[in-house]
């Protein structure tokens, strides 16, 4: 497959992962601003881990028009991607709309957030020695690679686990229901 065609690929799987989330939120019983402060950190998450890669596909898609292409034209790209991913790492930190209560925290799941930090850190690392001596595509691939895939992981955890809230008021629907009454005549 020639870089052009993989980037092209990659800009179109970001813009439906985008679309998905759309979706996500638009199914969910409440508005976004409703939603626990976890729930909307996986949206970003899912959105920047869409909106990232296509970014970088479609950055490389302006070099590889320009006629003729840059001989250094993936290691332009890589040096994109890393100050990036960068800023953006560093602007999401000093947030502190994004800091998520300790109760939440503990919600995370500890292999998922491990997973995805361990193969961001390849990614990154990978962008780095691809700036400074190889200067080949299948590197600045893998930063796509691993947005799009941490992107997938956070759109299953959106689709397959309940919101964070709802656990906690499904528990206490439990125990405020008076002793003999049944589900039909609860409303549940």
């Amino acid at each position: 497959m020639q870089p052009s065609e993989a980037l092209g690929v990659a800009a179109q799987v970001a813009v439906t992962l985008a679309g998905f989330a759309g979706i996500v939120v638009v199914f969910r019983p409440q508005s976004v601003h409703q939603w626990s402060a976890l729930d909307r950190m996986r949206l970003t998450l899912l959105l920047m881990n869409s909106v990232a890669p296509l970014i970088f596909a479609l950055f490389g898609m302006l070099l590889l028009s320009v006629d003729p292409a840059p001989v250094s034209i993936w290691r332009w790209c890589s040096g994109f991607a890393f100050i990036t991913d960068v800023l953006v790492f560093v602007l999401m930190r000093n947030n502190p709309k994004q800091r998520l209560p300790l109760n939440e925290m503990q919600m995370m799941s500890k292999f998922t957030f491990y997973g995805v930090a361990l193969m961001a850190l390849a990614g990154v690392v990978f962008q780095v020695v691809n700036f400074a001596v190889w200067n080949c595509f299948w590197a600045f691939f893998v930063a796509i690679f691993v947005h799009l895939t941490a992107a997938v992981i956070q759109f299953l955890r959106m689709l397959l686990i309940a919101p964070a809230g709802e656990e906690i008021m499904n528990d206490e629907m439990r125990m405020t229901k008076p002793e003999g009454m049944t589900n039909d005549e609860s409303g549940q």
